[in-house]
């Protein structure tokens, strides 16, 4: 077992392992550790507690220290200068014609780096936009492309259902979120419907995801060929909440189809989910 705690860089960032070196922290304190990027202040967003060896990827860095009103105050300092960077480095992106969108700008907490994050549709030669960025800060910088969904995460905004985006409200990082997922839940594959602000599928179909298959194991699919007290017939549509499903009965295939209950009905050959090749082609771009 080994004791550690867990530090959040962002506000609603991915979460870090550190040994807290013997110290007790409480949930928000704040403290300085050192990263692959530098030292950095991060705040406790798990306190102290043990877990398995196993599940630890890599050999502990330590806390070095609580962070003092001194280094709480160079944090702040820190957000100004980013505000100031952020219009310095549009200027020079203009001024270099670069066909790309700045998003954020980060000082590490040493000011050993500036990171500036953008976005781009292909690959940008930003090489003398570097040394530009470079002569003016003098400290070492760095451009990193980032996708739609972390540009999202980044700038926030509000979603289709009316509430402020997941991915910059409480997801800590992103879930793989594939089309399947929304043919299981029976939703509509038109993009308008499935995809969020960021163009990309909704992380919100994650949520029910495993609900919906272990409701899936037990309720007959499309297709299926089932045997109800009327008889034996064609599932033409299935609700998993409710488990009421339709059938197409054989003997009567012109008549409208009939409501059984899944405990009603027994199968005698299960359908398949599928998700034709061509549609998903056209909705491929929607899970990158």
């Amino acid at each position: 077992m080994a004791e550690i705690i867990g530090v959040r860089f962002k506000e609603v960032g991915k979460v870090y392992y550190f040994s807290p070196n013997g110290e007790s922290y409480r949930e928000d304190d704040r403290v300085i550790v050192e990263t692959a990027r530098g030292v950095e202040c991060g705040v406790v967003a798990m306190p102290n507690r043990e877990i398995d060896d196993e599940e630890l990827t890599r050999p502990l860095k330590t806390v070095i220290r609580r962070a003092t009103e001194e280094d709480i105050s160079t944090v702040e300092k820190n957000r100004e200068k980013e505000k100031n960077a952020f219009k310095i480095c549009e200027e020079k992106i203009a001024k270099h014609g670069l066909d790309m969108k700045l998003i954020d700008v980060e000082y590490t907490f040493d000011n050993s780096k500036v990171l500036f994050y953008f976005t781009a549709d292909g690959r940008v030669d930003f090489r003398a936009l570097v040394k530009d960025l470079a002569s003016v800060f003098r400290t070492r910088i760095e451009l990193r492309q980032i996708g739609v969904r972390d540009e999202a995460k980044l700038l926030g905004g509000i979603g289709v259902c009316g509430r402020p985006f997941c991915c910059n409200s409480f997801l800590g990082e992103f879930q793989p979120v594939s089309i399947k997922m929304a043919k299981e839940q029976g939703l509509s594959l038109s993009p308008v419907k499935i995809s969020g602000t960021c163009g990309r599928l909704m992380c919100c179909l994650k949520y029910e995801q495993e609900a919906y298959v272990d409701l899936l194991k037990r309720t007959p699919k499309l297709g299926a060929i089932v045997s109800t007290p009327e008889g034996k017939g064609e599932v033409i549509e299935s609700n998993p909440i409710s488990g009421v499903l339709k059938v197409k009965m054989d003997k009567a295939p012109e008549a409208a189809p009939r409501s059984f209950k899944v405990k009603e009905v027994k199968v005698l050959k299960d359908g398949r989910i599928r998700v034709d090749k061509k549609e998903l082609q056209q909705l491929k771009d929607l899970e990158e």
